[in-house]
């Protein structure tokens, strides 16, 4: 499996993206309103977002920070784009990790995610700097 499919897993409900990203449901459904993000859907309307998407995400939430606004932002991070490289895909491989993640303590939750955050396999992707992910971690 390549790295980018599994950054574009749909894994993470919002409650969990949340938490990882110290962002409300609503500034969360904000930004996928103006297509900054664009999580998969279940056949039960959930959201469920991917590494790129918390990633995004956390971007965002560091420009808002720095007083870009929203017409700033959607400047300097174009809109997701719909073919295929960063599309979160939904499928039967991503509903049996997702399972596996709730089974999973938030320590291990948070492992995860800095594992994929600062992975250097990303060419013409800039990751984030480690001292904006250091408060999410214990």
């Amino acid at each position: 499996m390549s790295d980018d499919f599994r950054r574009n897993m749909a894994l993470f409900p919002i409650g969990i993206v949340m938490r990882l990203t110290d962002l409300t449901a609503r500034q969360i459904r904000y930004y996928e309103q103006h297509e900054l993000v664009m999580p998969a859907r279940t056949g039960g309307n959930q959201r469920l977002y991917s590494f790129n998407d918390v990633e995004r995400l956390l971007e965002i939430k560091d420009l808002i920070e720095k007083g870009v606004n929203i017409a700033g932002i959607k400047q300097v991070l174009l809109p997701v784009p719909q073919d295929g490289s960063e599309v979160t895909v939904l499928n039967e491989q991503t509903e049996v990790k997702r399972k596996e993640l709730t089974e999973l303590t938030d320590s291990q939750l948070h492992k995860m995610l800095k594992q994929q955050l600062l992975s250097e396999k990303r060419p013409g992707r800039v990751s984030l700097i480690q001292g904006e992910l250091s408060r999410f971690f214990h």
